[in-house]
């Protein structure tokens, strides 16, 4: 699905255009009909975008363009520092990426956990603050667990465990909810929210169109390697010895990851679809 914009004249800057959900933006446009700008720290010579290199983290040695509608899918307290920089007369309208982890990872047991998590809720507070105070209007969208086929690190990180060790080792049961989000998906939710009314000065959840338990989205994962499904369910306890004894070999992972698997991590899409008609894929990735 590509979001009709062509009979707009609006230009568009993508920052983080060179991510996940970030390309997907700027092909969309591109489809529709617009050659967004595309912020990137590396150089790119695609003719999608109009390139332009540099880091958000030092806006100041950026060369801004005049834009009316900024999308950011990169973190939001870079994007909180560099707003005052990036403003020109013409933007009209922001819209950002930050995560539902705000909510999931608040009263995490990991310590490192819930201070990412107040911290984005910190930032993505500031962005707002920002807007406000220039009279551009935002919109938040908080993705549930973003895939994009060999792209993610999410989906495609458990993949590759998987096609490392044949098997997929579950603490307990994993019967906690999970609704994964295309990166497509989301990329097109940030376009049809700039073309709403509704979604102007608002926060949405957009998760995945299916809820299905952890252990399901693991044989998923399997159906779409093309593999037989090989779950292995160990009981937590032995899970996490185990895990800590082989730490070391699974750098980004902790053990609240296992813990979570029995976690519901569900959120309610209503608000999207009523305001900018949210309408994601079924959950059935593949890797062939």
């Amino acid at each position: 699905m590509i979001v009709d914009r062509r009979k707009s004249k609006e230009k568009s800057l993508v920052v983080g255009a060179s991510g996940v959900v970030g390309s997907r933006i700027v092909k969309c446009l591109s489809l529709a009909g617009e050659r967004p700008f595309g912020l990137s720290r590396n150089d790119h010579q695609e003719a999608a975008s109009e390139w332009i290199k540099g880091d958000l983290a030092d806006p100041s040695n950026v060369s801004w363009p005049e834009v009316e509608v900024i999308y950011c899918t990169v973190g939001a307290r870079l994007l909180a520092n560099a707003l005052p920089t990036i403003f020109t007369p013409a933007l009209r309208r922001v819209v950002f990426f930050t995560t539902t982890s705000i909510s999931t990872k608040a009263n995490s047991s990991d310590p490192q956990e819930r201070a990412g998590s107040a911290d984005n809720a910190a930032a993505e507070q500031d962005v707002i603050a920002c807007c406000d105070a220039r009279g551009v209007k935002w919109t938040v969208l908080r993705p549930t667990i973003i895939y994009d086929e060999n792209r993610d690190e999410n989906i495609t990180r458990l993949a590759r465990l998987i096609e490392r060790f044949g098997f997929f080792p579950l603490c307990g049961m994993g019967r906690g909810l999970r609704q994964p989000v295309h990166a497509e998906d989301c990329a097109i939710a940030a376009i049809s929210a700039t073309l709403s009314a509704k979604a102007e000065n608002k926060i949405y959840n957009i998760p995945g169109a299916e809820t299905i338990t952890y252990r399901e989205m693991i044989g998923r994962i399997f159906d779409g390697m093309k593999r037989p499904r090989v779950i292995l369910p160990v009981p937590p306890f032995l899970w996490l010895m185990a895990f800590n004894l082989m730490q070391h070999r699974f750098p980004g992972i902790t053990t609240e990851m296992g813990v979570r698997m029995a976690k519901d991590m569900t959120f309610d899409p209503k608000p999207a679809f009523a305001d900018f008609g949210w309408s994601p894929r079924p959950f059935k990735p593949s890797f062939s």
